[in-house]
């Protein structure tokens, strides 16, 4: 007689095993790579020092029903249907259910919606930011939208990484932000995401598809103090790189901001006196008109560069110019 608690047993093992093969198996690449009928895409814009990016895919209208209401009796029957999960009720989602586009618009106007296909769209910013005045953490997160007829509200999830909108929850939310919709006369075929507009510490991003133009800002406030600090905290971590200092200065020098530029070279020659920044300090007092201050850190800068075994030729041409007043 064949005992149940082998059976059990058997059947356990068994499942453990098809579970971990079916794990295995999803986490590993898909050996063919073929063409998607929504194809994954990426717009990436800097912003000063701070890189944005966002990563989706482009559904195509296809003559379907792209905007407007759904009724709750509708939302209901795909409940009951088992074609949605019964969190579409209220502002859930009825992304992908059986029938959208046709019964029901593919982004019915009050329901979350992934704003792309596929994969969730994904949002990642290196630095803290403004989007639509409001603020939004550096990091990671996932992009839905909520469509209305005169306004969308556009949610960035701190769940980064999922399927679509259908495990969304609203207590994952980082931020909610307003935007209103531009209806325009030309349709466009394939969902979009493009940066239009860029200022020097703000950008605006633009959903596009069908008719429909959703565009919101993001802002880098205190551009300025964010640039410091990152500067103070790589020479706090490095304080014996003279680079550091004569980089900022040198990036200061080419924004002809003199005065900045001389403070930042003087940092790096305190920390260590090379040709290198006595060359870029001489570059500045002529910039400067201050010829005299010049040519005696030039002279500087030769002595340190033979001591060093740099090759000062050049240099040393260049003194004897500025001395002859060719310069």
């Amino acid at each position: 007689m064949i005992s149940i608690k082998r059976v059990s047993v058997s059947l356990i093992s068994v499942l453990i095993v098809t579970c971990a093969a079916l794990v295995a198996a999803a986490q590993q690449p898909p050996k063919v790579r073929l063409p998607q009928a929504s194809p994954a895409a990426t717009v990436s814009q800097t912003i000063g020092i701070t890189d944005i990016s966002i990563t989706y895919h482009r559904p195509s209208v296809r003559g379907r029903t792209l905007w407007g209401d759904i009724t709750s009796e509708k939302v209901a029957a795909l409940i009951k249907a088992n074609a949605v999960a019964p969190a579409a009720e209220g502002e859930g989602t009825v992304d992908g259910a059986q029938g959208g586009g046709k019964d029901f618009p593919m982004a019915p106007n009050g329901h979350v919606w992934r704003a792309g296909a596929n994969e969730a769209t994904k949002f990642t910013v290196s630095d803290d930011v403004l989007v639509q005045g409001q603020k939004l953490a550096a990091g990671a997160y996932s992009i839905h939208f909520i469509p209305g007829k005169d306004e969308f509200t556009v949610v960035f999830s701190k769940t980064a990484d999922r399927w679509g909108s259908f495990r969304y929850d609203a207590k994952q939310d980082a931020l909610r932000v307003k935007a209103k919709p531009v209806w325009l006369k030309d349709s466009q075929e394939q969902l979009s995401y493009d940066i239009p507009l860029m200022l020097a510490n703000s950008a605006q991003v633009v959903l596009r598809w069908e008719k429909i133009a959703v565009p919101f800002t993001i802002e880098v406030p205190n551009q300025d103090a964010l640039v410091r600090s990152k500067i103070d905290a790589m020479i706090a971590a490095n304080p014996s790189d003279w680079q550091i200092p004569l980089a900022v200065g040198s990036a200061y020098f080419n924004d002809d901001k003199f005065e900045d530029a001389m403070a930042w070279v003087d940092k790096s020659i305190k920390v260590k006196e090379t040709f290198q920044n006595l060359r870029t300090k001489t570059n500045l007092f002529v910039a400067m008109g201050k010829k005299p201050e010049a040519i005696a850190v030039a002279e500087q800068a030769i002595v340190r560069g033979k001591a060093e075994g740099t090759d000062t030729t050049r240099f040393e041409k260049f003194l004897a110019d500025l001395k002859a007043g060719k310069m």
